[in-house]
């Protein structure tokens, strides 16, 4: 099973009407993006989060409850609000701030369930660790997931709007970023967070990198692979690296994926480079995922193109 931990909270998408701004509300967080996105694509997928006890967790909570997840466990939180992320787009292209002041996402329950202990990959979300109590729950959970044996994954997902400076968030993040095993970015990130850093991270972890709209890669051991995407018209890239990176773990949830070969590599990229570019064509981070068969029909067209 793939075990997802971390944050599920709401994006509030403004779109310019006559009189201001309008907002759409739409399931979000990063980690949650992730998991609905190898759920969709077959994956036995766990969730493992929290929401406040408010209108916004309500909704939050029954639309998890409806996702059809293997495992799911989300708590509600009576003293706690549920955070939003306030995204606006322009030509497609996303940008957020957050509302998120004694806010449940980061603090989550001591103790995983039992699935989540056995699970072969745990995949972390980072946001937690702009917080206290994330930090402390972070540092616990890595250190008994590595004592396991389990996988662990991390996706980078800065949000410069959470720390004081990115310099705070490089120091924070260094004290994580070795426990992964698996450790996606986007090549922003490699700017703030130093590439040469990242790339040294890549003699242990499979280090995927995500160049929006010119495609993906994966480093590992010196080696590089790279894969281009596919031309879209986006409408709104609110969660593609999620659906990329949730289609990656999709791929490997359950394999032995140590002993695949470079041609398994570039078709994990492929669909996931498929994924990522299928998921902008609906508003909202979820509302496009795509199935297995819907990327396996669009690598078809794609070749026939070609």
């Amino acid at each position: 099973m793939l075990g997802v931990i971390g944050e599920i909270l709401v994006d509030l998408t403004g779109k310019e009407t006559s009189d201001g701004l309008s907002f759409t509300r739409h399931a979000g967080g990063a980690p949650f993006n992730v998991a609905l996105a190898a759920k969709r694509l077959g994956a036995k997928v766990g969730f493992f989060g929290s929401v406040g006890d408010d209108m916004m967790g309500h909704y939050l909570e029954a639309f998890a409850k409806a996702q059809g997840f293997d495992e799911l466990a989300l708590s509600v939180l009576p003293d706690r609000n549920t955070t939003l992320a306030w995204v606006t787009l322009e030509q497609g292209e996303r940008s957020f701030c957050f509302t998120r002041k004694h806010t449940a996402d980061y603090c989550l329950p001591d103790s995983l369930p039992e699935a989540f202990l056995t699970a072969d990959i745990l995949h972390f979300g980072t946001l937690m660790f702009s917080e206290v109590e994330g930090r402390a729950f972070a540092t616990k959970q890595m250190m008994a997931a590595k004592a396991h044996g389990q996988t662990i994954s991390l996706d980078i997902n800065y949000r410069d709007d959470l720390y004081a400076s990115p310099e705070e968030a490089v120091t924070i993040y260094r004290q994580y970023l070795p426990y992964a095993d698996l450790l996606k970015c986007s090549e922003e990130e490699m700017a703030v967070f130093g590439e040469d850093y990242l790339l040294s991270l890549s003699n242990h972890a499979r280090l995927f990198i995500t160049h929006g709209a010119k495609g993906s890669e994966m480093r590992y051991q010196g080696k590089r692979i790279f894969v281009p995407s596919y031309p879209v018209k986006p409408v709104d890239t609110t969660g593609a690296g999620d659906a990329f990176y949730g289609a990656i773990l999709a791929s490997l949830e359950g394999k032995d994926f140590v002993a695949f070969s470079e041609k398994e590599w570039r078709q994990i990229l492929r669909e996931a480079n498929v994924a990522g570019a299928l998921s902008t064509l609906a508003y909202g981070a979820t509302a496009g995922l795509p199935t297995r068969k819907e990327i396996e029909t669009f690598l078809v067209k794609s070749a026939k193109l070609d």
